[in-house]
């Protein structure tokens, strides 16, 4: 600590040893709060004192020797510079002095009794020793002296006067009383003068920073320097502690931030140290509760002394506006506090703030670090508090709320509840945390304390993990209940139906069936309606397909959800049912914002779940880095285990992305590892089938291939389940009849998947066209890849895009047409890499370095095509694409005339000859398809 704004003080100081040299001895105390740097400022006079022409003789109280008689005067007696008959002599005296202190007892009527002559006698030998060489007497902390030690310091303090010395003494203003009369009747001395230190100013503050870590420093966190610190020179050492290990653990790089950490800790907890035991009292019942309401109630004391306490702390610097000045305070005062009476003030703390009306997460906090609690309103206020929580994103503290409520509780039933809650609100971190539950929740089930919602949660809990026969014994259970099911059970069944239908569908029968009238009356929330509404919305699509205008009802029910305790299903279904229905870009962005709410939320397991659904949509549209990323994100918050049955989504999501960019070691790692057999009994079975299909095609494996499809295509046949936009299997197998060499099989399914694909279904309608033309005549083979095109431009797959391309500029080429060839290849190339569909992008170059026809470019490099108005781009997009001008003019219906000009222009503004030359990578703009 350096002495940054104490120059003052030590001109002082060095004026009144000046006098003191001259005959005119002097007192000056020294006062201040805690850790202002009184210690240090009587440490660097001492240090001048023989520059000064004095002789410095020296003294430390400490509150640990307060009971040892004249300790404190006997500290000066040892450093002082005597001759040996003096020294023997004053040990003698000292001996004598603490014999009767200790044989009259610690009364202040006695101990003023103690022999005048030997106090007289301990004094004189300072005084005769003055008459040799000026002294200057020091005595740090003299607040903490024994009281023999504190008369024999008064009466010198009495006789110095006329002697040539100077005695200091440092005092801290939050003392005893016994103490505080010392310091007051040396301050009626004509001879003693006070100097008074307080906390740095900020400029004191910053001189000190820069002196230690240099102005950079000092001015990029100048604000936070003195907000932390105080102006406490202590605490700001301790802050420039923490700040040099932050630049050595950055490689000698600046930190972001000014972070308090263990140093300013432990800098807290030596200013509270150096204290009144009763400010540090004061100190941990306000680290406990975190603000000053109800801190005398807490401690039992008055009203008047918390006050004292506080701002003594203010003026210390430790507090500010009656908190500490950063959490890191007021955890490191925790610390120091004993386990047994940090419980035992948490305890009651908590049954104050219960008193008061304090909210319940407020009481909650307490009651988890309490000592043993039996209060009987504990375990309703911690529910409380658990779905205040939940729905604030809070999970993990929820969580504790819960676990200690469930082990207060005495009631069966509600304990049941309890857990029920609990193994919901861990799912929310990890969906394999909740099975350590499963036994007691079973045991209750059979014991006819777990019932109807809560049942029906234990159910879906069974069936995530694959555990069947569970599902089956706890869905029959509940069947078998007699009494009218309660209206929170009927709304659990009610939505479960269609949730079983599109996930579970083995298990729809197993269902008990609500009436008519009960089902009416079950939904009685807005956020049952919309959970209902969208389990519903992902059952039509998966059974009958998408309908006119579905996605903005689904959109609505989007936009009114939020992710709450109960509203993840809500927002699944929702995204499900616009991926599969053919909306993966109406999916993307609220997908995309509920994973930012989840993370929020810190509720890592809604935010592997619905990253596992955003990287199905980006697949869907051919992003494949994007499914790669999110398929790795959804695994690696929540491991394989923890996944269940539901590990289809990422792994399928993962291998089909990995395939389409030719990673193949990658996918052959993935489909190594075991997946339940349980998961081909749901909806992510399909995904994973379908998945590993495409592997196996692009390793050569068609036969294999063409089984997984088929078995595909044979549970969702069972299923009701059998829709385009769920799993496109007939297109798949089509092309794996292909390389089998099955022609009109693979005719057969692409014309049976055509049927079945509604204006709604683009995509897959665009892959099977792509299938159907590689099965039809080589002359036909144009007109149908580029209808393939238009519909999967429409579709917005991009990868599948290229795959059409690809065959188009095949399909050219084996007519001879290699002009038209090559501008399909550049278009293809670019919509590959956009893919970085790497397969195809390195099929392509062979093709192309095979051929004798160069790739298109434009004249002299030009690409420029945003001078073309958007009329020209039309034309000039399917121009490039190998259009003639007759099916230009078709496509467009305009006139072969107005093509004709519109080229002519398009040329002129390029810098271009013909349509050889057009850019390939020119893109659509707004409207058409290539």
């Amino acid at each position: 600590m350096s002495l940054n704004d104490r120059h003052e003080a030590l001109s002082t100081l060095e004026g009144m040893l000046a006098g003191a040299v001259g005959g005119k001895g002097r007192v000056a105390l020294v006062s201040g709060t805690v850790a202002t740097g009184k210690s240090e400022l009587l440490h660097s006079m001492a240090e001048r004192a023989v520059d000064l022409g004095a002789l410095p003789i020296t003294a430390t109280a400490s509150l640990a020797e307060r009971d040892l008689p004249l300790g404190v005067f006997g500290q000066l007696v040892q450093d002082a510079p005597l001759v040996l008959e003096e020294r023997d002599r004053a040990m003698s005296l000292l001996e004598e002095g603490a014999r009767t202190v200790m044989s009259s007892g610690p009364e202040a009527e006695t101990l003023n009794q103690v022999d005048a002559q030997i106090v007289h006698a301990l004094c004189t030998v300072l005084l005769e020793l003055s008459e040799r060489h000026p002294l200057m007497i020091i005595v740090d902390d003299v607040h903490h002296a024994d009281r023999a030690s504190l008369l024999c310091l008064a009466y010198l303090a009495r006789r110095v006067r006329f002697a040539p010395i100077l005695a200091m003494f440092s005092h801290s203003d939050h003392g005893r009383s016994a103490e505080s009369s010392f310091a007051t009747e040396l301050t009626r001395y004509p001879h003693c003068q006070e100097v008074r230190l307080t906390t740095l100013s900020p400029a004191g503050v910053t001189e000190m920073v820069t002196a230690s870590v240099g102005s950079d420093a000092a001015t990029l966190f100048e604000a936070d320097w003195y907000a932390y610190g105080g102006g406490n020179p202590l605490l700001t050492g301790g802050l420039i502690e923490d700040h040099r290990r932050a630049v050595r653990a950055g490689g000698g790089q600046t930190p972001a931030a000014l972070t308090p950490g263990d140093a300013y800790g432990q800098a807290v907890l030596a200013c509270l140290r150096r204290a009144d035991p009763r400010m540090m009292r004061v100190a941990w019942g306000l680290a406990v509760l975190g603000e000053p309401l109800l801190l005398d109630q807490l401690l039992d004391v008055s009203p008047e002394h918390v006050g004292r306490e506080l701002h003594s702390l203010e003026l210390a610097g430790l507090l500010s506006g009656g908190r500490f000045r950063h959490e890191a305070a007021r955890t490191a005062v925790l610390a120091e506090l004993g386990s047994g009476e940090r419980g035992r003030l948490h305890r009651r703390a908590a049954t104050l703030a219960y008193g008061g009306g304090a909210t319940t997460t407020q009481i909650a906090d307490h009651l988890l670090l309490a000592d043993e609690v039996t209060e009987p309103w504990a375990v309703e206020v911690l529910e409380d508090a658990a779905r205040h929580g939940l729905r604030d994103g809070r999970v993990e503290p929820a969580v504790e709320y819960l676990r200690l409520a469930w082990r207060m509780c005495t009631d069966e039933r509600q304990r049941v509840k309890i857990t029920t809650a609990l193994m919901r609100a861990e799912w929310r971190i990890n969906p394999s945390t909740p099975t350590g539950h499963f036994p007691e929740l079973t045991d209750a089930l059979r014991r006819g304390h777990l019932r109807g919602s809560d049942a029906v949660v234990l159910a879906k809990a069974f069936l995530w993990h694959g555990r069947f026969d569970d599902a089956r014994d706890v869905l029959g259970r509940l069947n078998e209940a007699g009494e009218d099911p309660d209206p929170e059970t009927v709304t659990e069944l009610v939505i479960a139906r269609p949730w079983l239908r599109c996930t579970y569908t083995p298990f729809l029968s197993h269902l008990r069936q609500t009436t008519g009238e009960q089902s009416r009356g079950a939904i009685l929330s807005v956020a049952a309606d919309r959970r209902l509404e969208s389990a519903i919305a992902l059952a039509a699509v998966l059974t009958r397909g998408p309908r006119q205008e579905f996605a903005g009802a689904v959109e609505r029910i989007l936009r009114g959800s939020r992710l709450d305790e109960v509203s993840m299903d809500t927002v699944e279904n929702a995204l499900l049912a616009l991926t599969y229905g053919g909306r993966p870009d109406k999916a993307a962005p609220w997908c995309d914002l509920f994973i930012d709410e989840a993370s929020s939320r810190h509720a890592p397991s809604r935010r592997a779940r619905l990253s596992a659904i955003r990287a199905e949509i980006a697949f869907r549209m051919g992003d494949m880095l994007g499914a790669e990323f999110h398929a790795r994100l959804g695994l690696d918050t929540i491991p394989a285990s923890g996944w269940g049955v539901a590990v289809g989504a990422p792994i399928a999501a993962l291998v089909m992305a990995s395939t389409a960019m030719g990673r193949y070691d990658t996918v052959s790692d993935l489909l190594d590892q075991p997946v339940p057999d349980a998961m081909f009994q749901t909806r992510w079975g399909l995904h994973y089938l379908h998945a590993r299909g495409r592997y196996s095609m692009a390793t050569g494996y068609a036969q294999l291939a063409l089984r997984d499809f088929q078995r595909c295509g044979e549970l969702m046949g069972t299923w009701n389940l059998d829709v385009p936009g769920l799993v496109p299997w007939r297109v798949e197998a089509a092309e794996a009849c292909l390389r089998l060499r099955r022609p009109d099989q693979a005719r057969r399914l692409a014309e049976d998947q055509i049927r079945r694909c509604a204006s709604s279904s683009p995509r897959v309608h665009g892959m099977a066209m792509r299938l159907l033309a590689a099965t039809s005549d080589l002359r036909h083979r144009p007109m149908l890849l580029r209808q393939a095109g238009d519909l999967l431009q429409s579709g917005g797959d991009r990868y599948e895009l290229a795959r059409v391309l690809y065959d188009l500029h095949e399909t050219f080429h084996a007519l001879g047409e290699y002009r038209r060839a090559a501008m399909i290849a550049g278009r293809a190339r670019a919509v590959a890499q956009e893919c970085h569909a790497d397969p195809l992008i390195r099929a392509l170059s062979r093709d192309t370095d095979q051929s004798a026809m160069p790739l298109p470019a434009a004249a002299d490099g030009n690409d420029d095509t945003s001078v073309l108005s958007d009329a020209q781009r039309r034309v000039a997009v399917l121009a490039a694409a190998g259009y003639t001008n007759r099916e230009i003019a078709d496509k467009l219906y305009i006139t072969v005339s107005t093509v004709e000009q519109h080229l002519t222009r398009t040329y002129r503004k390029l810098n271009i000859a013909s349509r050889a030359e057009l850019p390939a990578t020119l893109e659509p703009g707004t409207t058409l398809p290539v």
